[in-house]
């Protein structure tokens, strides 16, 4: 298994990455309904146990991945991943675990158990969650979905910067540098940025025009039946030739309201940073939240791989106001 990034930071959480012998994930369903919270258990009938839906991390495959993939499976529940929440940690016949949570808003759609690992589904208050969960280390994840859901930090939008697949060398390539495509490589890291993307399911996608940034967008948009809208100050040449407008240009998108996909090129994610620092100047619930945040942005170049992704999340009912940030690498096939 690859040794992937995945960060995660917001005013509950601050997790590095991965580090127990068992990996798995999954999410903390919930709903409003008449102002009060309400949040899905499943019961497991191996275990005879109440508790979330989760599963363990396959082969090529993203912790975001993971957890939607388990989501689907177990309740028949195809959600977007919202704010990360805590991550529980236990022993397993000796070895190491950590499950990887995050909230999942459910609005329209009816989950049912599968049947096989899942018999049972109950939305439930959160005070009869708390005596109904049957391991107490599953009480941490939904005290910080309670501690959003009051603070009108739950219910957020993701706005994601990514960061082209792998292009063909430079020195390999002797025509115009905005025609250089993705790499053999590239192009089947494509289809994984596909993967990783439908975790959030962006509804916008905004990108250079060139090759290689339109190359790694173009199976998530075809997939998902979005436009693509080209933006030449998201170009290398252009970013680098008015800084300002660029940082102005990403500043803007973190002030729309739906959720989108910004892809660009290494040398523009400092722009990128400079963006999100003005707004959490700005915006910022808190200085310490404001740090943690900050500090969860890469300083050194080249910043992320090619194909990862920066999830930033902002809080929908308080002024678009920064909540966490997330860095994944896609998976390299």
């Amino acid at each position: 298994m690859q040794d992937l990034t995945a960060q995660r930071t917001s005013s509950a959480v601050e997790d590095p990455g991965p580090a127990s012998d068992i990996v798995a994930c999954g999410i903390l369903p919930w709903r409003c309904e008449r102002g009060a919270l309400e949040v899905l258990l499943i019961h497991r009938p191996r275990y005879d146990d109440w508790s979330w839906p989760k599963g363990k991390l396959d082969e090529e495959e993203t912790l975001p991945e993971c957890a939607i993939r388990e989501t689907r499976e177990e309740i028949n529940l195809d959600v977007e991943l919202g704010i990360p929440l805590p991550i529980i940690r236990y022993q397993v016949e000796g070895k190491s675990k950590e499950v990887w949570y995050w909230a999942a808003e459910v609005t329209m759609q009816q989950p049912r158990a599968d049947q096989g690992e899942v018999d049972r589904v109950e939305w439930l208050s959160v005070e009869q969650a708390r005596q109904r969960l049957t391991n107490d280390n599953d009480h941490q994840p939904l005290d910080a979905l309670v501690e959003a859901f009051e603070n009108k930090t739950l219910r957020t939008r993701p706005c994601l910067f990514l960061r082209h697949a792998k292009a063909k060398p430079r020195s390999s390539w002797s025509r115009a540098e905005s025609e250089r495509p993705l790499a053999a490589t590239g192009r089947r890291q494509a289809w994984t940025v596909k993967r990783l993307l439908e975790a959030w399911s962006p509804q916008r996608v905004i990108s250079s025009p060139w090759v290689r940034c339109m190359q790694t967008v173009a199976p998530f948009a075809k997939q998902a039946k979005r436009n693509v809208k080209q933006r030449d100050i998201l170009t290398e040449k252009q970013a680098g030739k008015k800084a300002s407008k660029a940082t102005k240009e990403f500043l803007a998108q973190l002030g729309k309201n739906r959720p989108r996909v910004i892809c660009t090129h290494r040398p523009v994610f400092p722009r990128i940073f400079e963006a999100i620092k003005a707004h959490l100047k700005k915006y910022a619930e808190s200085k310490d939240l404001r740090d943690r945040l900050l500090n969860a942005l890469p300083t050194d170049n080249p910043y992320v791989s090619p194909g990862a992704v920066i999830v930033v999340h902002q809080a929908v009912d308080r002024q678009l106001r920064i909540v966490s940030v997330e860095i994944y690498d896609s998976y390299d096939l």
